[in-house]
């Protein structure tokens, strides 16, 4: 299952939920607040920027913003939103391309890193974000705590929420740290839609050294965008990586 097969045309077209889902204002709002704080001023960098769910409101807010992308139809579909001049795209893989230019602020967004299945490709993308990095330069990741603790022996799967409609459903591969997300949606009819994506799960110390062998410091993480404490107990994380200022 490759990348490029998962963000189709299909998973574009229903990709953005204006208002509700991961577009909501209190979900969205805090997000671009922190990251307009973040770049301070200067320019950002976002991998995987997809149909642009945080890089359009970061631009709006005055912050000069350039993507990176992977999926030609997640591009077409920002471009409804923003243009070229506006909101400039690379095509192309997060861990190799190169964006012209250098940036204060490279930021990762809603467990993107995880779509990169090993843990080299993991390592690359943090050396391509401090390629892009001006000196004091700062990388952000939010990211969800792999939920290991809740898989007894013999089970490979969890359920990770539910609602009239939909079922998450996650299996695990804990030997490759290989997890696969199955969305059901549903109606009343006796027919439902499946759609799977395959992820690299990553615990956070593990984060940690790769930055680490990327020139990065872990500067601060808070359990979501609005600075609440992270503790043992958090589902997510919001990760603020640096680099030195002597470069």
């Amino acid at each position: 299952m490759r990348q490029e097969e998962i963000w189709d045309v299909e998973t574009a077209q229903r990709y953005d939920t204006p208002g509700t889902g991961m577009f909501a204002p209190e979900v969205l709002g805090p997000a671009v607040d922190r990251l307009t704080e973040l770049a301070e001023g200067g320019r950002a960098l976002e991998f995987a920027v997809g149909t642009g769910r945080v890089a359009v409101p970061l631009a709006e807010r005055g912050v000069p913003v350039t993507g990176i992308e992977l999926s030609a139809p997640m591009i077409d579909r920002l471009r409804t939103k923003a243009d070229e001049t506006t909101i400039p795209v690379i095509v192309g893989d997060m861990a190799t391309a190169v964006a012209p230019g250098k940036y204060t602020l490279v930021y990762l967004v809603y467990n993107t890193i995880s779509n990169l299945l090993t843990q080299a490709e993991q390592v690359e993308c943090f050396r391509n974000a401090a390629r892009h990095l001006v000196p004091g330069g700062r990388f952000v990741i939010e990211l969800w705590v792999p939920e290991l603790r809740r898989l007894p022996p013999g089970q490979q799967a969890t359920v990770w929420h539910h609602e009239p409609g939909y079922i998450g459903l996650d299996t695990y591969d804990v030997l490759r740290q290989h997890v696969v997300s199955h969305h059901f949606r549903f109606d009343e009819s006796r027919q439902a839609r499946l759609s799977r994506s395959p992820h690299r799960y990553i615990w956070p110390a593990e984060l940690d050294l790769m930055a680490r062998l990327a020139g990065f410091a872990l500067e601060s993480r808070h359990a979501d965008w609005s600075g609440t404490e992270f503790t043992a107990d958090s589902p997510s994380h919001v990760s603020v990586y640096r680099l030195p200022l002597d470069g």
